[in-house]
């Protein structure tokens, strides 16, 4: 039984391992869904910012705004693909977490049963052990 013990705790110990792992990688998708949002809205305020305003602006200048506009609105379509694929990566971390977490448990659960089973057997092996030594009276 001690065997199967030591298998139990190398099995949890891996899984405790993997389940870091699967944490670490769910905080960087986290991280990396958050600076592709952050940058396809900053690529939103610039193209806010190019916009025409109503001015005595030259066609020359409306023309690179329109030009520099359209290139933003090209940026900001490949951002949102970005943020959606991010955001998809961190789903998939998140399941894959999910999934390690339970892996773990169920191995902690196992270890619980082994470890109440061998309880079990020492009191039981202690029950049906023969008293130990006589009764020894003092002299009188």
């Amino acid at each position: 039984m001690a065997r199967d013990r030591r298998m139990l705790d190398r099995i949890h110990r891996v899984r405790t391992i993997q389940l870091n792992l699967t944490r670490a990688q769910e905080v960087e998708a986290r991280a990396r869904a958050a600076n592709e949002a952050a940058l396809s809205a900053r690529i939103a305020a610039l193209a806010d910012a190019v916009s025409p305003t109503p001015s005595d602006a030259a066609g020359f200048s409306l023309n690179a705004a329109a030009f520099y506009r359209d290139r933003l609105h090209q940026s900001q379509h490949a951002a949102q693909v970005r943020v959606d694929a991010a955001e998809y990566r961190l789903g998939a971390a998140s399941e894959a977490t999910r999934a390690a977490r339970r892996d773990q448990n169920a191995v902690e659960k196992l270890r619980d049963r082994a470890k109440a089973e061998e309880t079990v057997k020492a009191m039981r092996a202690l029950e049906e052990s023969p008293p130990a030594g006589r009764k020894r009276h003092d002299p009188c």
